[in-house]
């Protein structure tokens, strides 16, 4: 078969791929924008997603051309849609946050910079608070780099639609959904601010969350679209500053704790991540990376130190497996600290109850 005749046959295929919004296959509305076949069969589909597009648009284009006899593997390039220039300036206000009550108390878990292990903290913290009882949801608001599939164990689950309404996958007794659940592993996404804040929106108000406890928002490094759109678009309740001791971890930060001031989300306190190494055997402590910049930002900001959470080789092998370290291994040094920081969650939670909204039981 001809590259000619292999093209067209995917192309063909791709017509059955209806957009819900649009009303036309992505073939017919312009979606697809190159189909490139490759030798050995793999094929490279670069893709326009718009703002207000289902995301599931993606995976559902993959398996299309995926199904073309020929085809051994498909590769989706993802980026947003080009936004349409106005003839003349307008201002457009920000969406007003909105009050959810049914997500109990929102969190936010940011860093200044990546590598920190915000992740494994929220996954952990999330799989805690749980542990005690909570009804807990997490939002993997990292559209570019979803790593809470992994960590929770679902990474080949797909949430389900049940009238209209996505359901959140459920693991180790949370309430989940995350882009990566939606999207192949695969894909790689170029993305816009608008199309964040569309998932950040479709994620918030039409999941089946059911009554929470609490909601915690695990958010990309920095202080970019995710944050801005997340405090646009619900009440945050307060927000968590996870770094390393290191000085220019805790520089970056700094940063993430300022962006919360100026939106007018209060910061629970500072999570150190990596503080030490205890040695298994010996007990020794050894700090790998610098010590004491966590307590050193929480001392600058006046906020408090709420854990200080030791290197563990096996952590990172849990997470993984899909298994959170307080579950699988709660007597450990670092499952120990992280219970620490859930149950200093719910204390700094309650004191801040009187500006957060009513739950209803």
């Amino acid at each position: 078969m001809s590259e000619h005749d292999l093209k067209a046959r995917i192309a063909a295929a791709l017509t059955g791929v209806v957009n819900p919004r649009a009303g036309r296959d992505v073939i017919s509305a312009g979606m697809v924008k190159e189909i490139a076949v490759e030798n050995d069969g793999l094929v490279r589909i670069a893709f326009e997603l718009g703002a207000d597009d289902p995301a599931e648009l993606v995976r559902e284009t993959r398996r299309a051309a995926q199904s073309v006899e020929g085809v051994r593997a498909v590769r989706v390039d993802v980026r947003g849609a080009a936004p349409t220039r106005p003839t003349t300036p307008k201002t457009v206000p920000p969406p007003a946050a909105r009050e959810l009550p049914h997500l109990g108390r929102v969190l936010a878990v940011s860093s200044g910079k990546g590598g920190v292990g915000k992740s494994t903290i929220t996954t952990n913290l999330a799989a805690g608070l749980a542990a005690r009882g909570h009804r807990v949801g997490l939002m993997d608001a990292d559209v570019y780099g979803p790593n809470l599939p992994r960590m929770f164990g679902v990474m080949d689950e797909q949430p389900a639609v049940v009238d209209r309404r996505i359901q959140p996958i459920e693991a180790h007794g949370v309430k989940l959904i995350s882009i990566g659940n939606l999207v192949e592993r695969d894909v790689a996404t170029i993305w816009r601010g608008p199309i964040i804040t569309k998932i950040i929106q479709q994620f918030l108000g039409d999941v089946e969350w059911g009554q929470l406890d609490y909601f915690l928002v695990d958010l990309p490094p920095g202080t970019g679209d995710a944050q801005l759109s997340l405090v646009q678009s619900v009440h945050v309740a307060a927000g968590l500053i996870v770094t390393t001791p290191q000085d220019v971890a805790v520089g970056d930060a700094l940063r993430g704790a300022k962006m919360f001031e100026k939106v007018g989300v209060p910061v629970l306190g500072i999570v150190e991540n990596m503080s030490f190494f205890a040695c298994p055997h010996c007990g020794e402590r050894t700090d790998i990376f610098a010590s004491g910049g966590g307590g050193r930002l929480a001392e600058q900001l006046g906020l408090p130190l709420l854990a200080e959470v030791p290197l563990q080789a096996r952590v990172q092998e849990l997470c993984e497996a899909g298994i959170p370290v307080v579950l699988a291994e709660p007597d450990s040094p670092a499952a120990l600290a992280l219970t620490r920081l859930a149950e200093r969650v719910e204390q700094e939670v309650a004191g801040l109850s009187v500006r957060l909204p009513v739950v209803a039981g």
